[in-house]
């Protein structure tokens, strides 16, 4: 059986009435991936924005194995001192990560931010000497798009992240660098200029899947 553990901020929580791109990348393994898999995380529910609380579980479609390491408005910094728990606990394999956009907006820089990425790693690695993780970049969102200074950080983030993750790939626990959607765009892939709609949702999940595809000839090209 092979565990995969989304770990992220509000895109990958998501919020009443999403799919959610966990749920895309569940539909895209049950597809092409050709053993046993589950997702797995301390966490099931999605965010309720009416109470201001990760309390929902009002998924579009509920029937998926929902768990997942994921909060609205957590980041690198919030995870690296949840993971080492969160993959012992539920014997992860495989995280699937997209953080960062929280950090550089509210709580550290670009290089701080590579600082608590690197944490992290250490953290998984000491639950699981074999752990194996795909990052996605930071995605520019409209507070990119509209301030200079905010996108110049996460355009020198995403450069420290893909050096962080040459830096610390070794052979028995790989870390691959997926990549940002070709010609994201914040009208047609998003509902506020960050969150992803339903198209989003499949663009999050194929920039995983094809990585996964790509490096380690797990599953399929994303077809979703």
């Amino acid at each position: 059986m092979l565990r995969f553990m989304p770990v992220g901020d509000s895109m990958t929580i998501g919020s009443a009435g999403d799919h959610t791109w966990r749920y895309r990348m569940w539909q895209h393994l049950c597809a092409t991936y050709g053993g046993p898999f589950t997702l797995v995380g301390p966490r099931e529910t999605l965010y309720d924005k009416a109470a201001e609380a990760p309390a929902s579980y009002a998924y579009a479609d509920p029937g998926f194995p929902r768990a997942h390491l994921a909060g609205w408005g957590e980041g690198w910094l919030h995870m690296a001192p949840l993971i080492a728990d969160a993959v012992r606990s539920a014997r992860a394999d495989v995280l699937l990560v997209s953080l960062g956009l929280i950090d550089l907006g509210f709580y550290t820089n670009a290089e701080q931010t590579a600082d608590n990425a690197r944490a992290f790693v250490a953290e998984a690695r000491s639950a699981n000497p074999r752990i194996r993780m795909v990052w996605l970049p930071v995605i520019h969102n409209v507070r990119a798009a509209d301030d200079p200074g905010f996108g110049a950080q996460v355009a020198l983030f995403n450069e420290l992240l893909a050096k962080t993750a040459a830096d610390l790939d070794e052979p028995a626990s790989p870390i691959l660098l997926a990549s940002v959607p070709r010609d994201w765009d914040l009208h047609t892939d998003t509902y506020d200029g960050t969150h992803p709609n339903a198209r989003g949702e499949h663009r999050l999940a194929a920039a995983f899947a094809d990585a996964m595809h790509q490096g380690w000839g797990l599953g399929g090209e994303y077809e979703g």
